[in-house]
C-alpha cells in the first residue's frame, strides 16, 4: 500500500509541468513565510503585553499579612515577577494596618520598590482610618470601579 501511495505522488508530479512545480513551491514557500511571520509576531506580542497584578487584602489576620501576602506582594516586584504590582486593602486589613507599625513599615517598603497601593475608601470610613491610611501616602478611594477593572481587563487578582 505504501508503495502503491509513493508511485502515485510519483506520477502525479513528474506529470506535472515545470511551471505547476514552480507555482506550488512558490505558494508554499510564501505559505510558510506567512506563517513564520505570524508565530513570531505572535511571540513578540506575548513578550511586550505588560504583567500585571492586582492582590486584594482582605484579612485581618497580622500571620497572613506578614508571612503570606506582604512577602508576595513585595518579592513580586522586586524580583520582576510581574511588570506592574497593585496591593488593596480592603475590609478588615485596612483596621489592621491602620494599628501595627510594624506593617505600616512593609507597606513603605514595598511603596518603594514600586508598588502602587490603594485602600477601600468605603472600608477605611467604617474603621475611621482613612486620614491614617492617607498618612501612609496610600490611595484610599472607593474601589468597586477600579477592581472590577482589573477583573475585566489583563489583570491577574487574587485575594487573600
Amino acid at each position: 500500500m505504501l508503495k502503491l501511495k509513493h508511485s502515485f505522488i510519483n506520477e502525479v508530479y513528474f506529470s506535472m509541468n515545470n511551471l505547476t512545480k514552480t507555482s506550488i513551491l512558490l505558494l508554499s514557500g510564501i505559505f510558510f513565510l506567512s506563517f513564520t511571520a505570524f508565530c513570531q509576531n505572535t511571540d513578540n506580542q506575548e513578550k511586550t503585553m505588560k504583567q500585571k497584578l492586582a492582590v486584594v487584602w482582605t484579612s485581618a489576620d497580622r500571620d497572613v499579612a506578614l508571612k503570606m501576602v506582604f512577602m508576595y506582594v513585595y518579592n513580586a516586584k522586586k524580583n520582576a515577577w510581574w511588570d506592574e504590582v497593585n496591593l488593596i486593602v480592603w475590609g478588615p486589613s485596612s483596621k489592621l494596618l491602620s494599628e501595627d507599625e510594624e506593617l505600616q513599615t512593609y507597606i513603605l517598603k514595598m511603596k518603594e520598590e514600586g508598588v502602587s497601593v490603594f485602600a477601600c475608601k468605603a472600608c477605611a470610613d467604617m474603621y475611621n482610618v482613612s486620614s491614617k491610611l492617607i498618612e501612609l501616602g496610600i490611595d484610599v478611594k472607593f474601589m468597586g470601579k477600579p477592581l472590577t477593572d482589573y477583573i475585566q481587563k489583563d489583570y491577574k487578582v487574587i485575594t487573600f
